[in-house]
């Protein structure tokens, strides 16, 4: 797994958004983001930069840097 929780989530639908991976759902009832497909994660860490209340931890077996093309 690579997305290891979603914690603190406000329901602003962000990370469900920017997903390119389709890995984050919206519970309907709760109106909260979860994990359905962590197998699917690719750790592009888009979740995480864009979350405003900082609610993604990345499981630390799969995590690496943020990589940016200007340095």
């Amino acid at each position: 797994m690579s997305i290891e929780k979603i914690e603190g989530c406000n329901g602003c639908r962000a990370c469900f958004d920017i997903c390119p991976m389709d890995v984050i759902r919206m519970n309907e009832e709760t109106k909260l983001a979860e994990i359905q497909y962590p197998q699917d994660c690719q750790v592009c860490n888009l979740c995480v930069v864009f979350c405003p209340v900082d609610a993604i931890t990345i499981n630390k077996e799969k995590y690496w840097p943020l990589m940016t093309a200007w340095g």
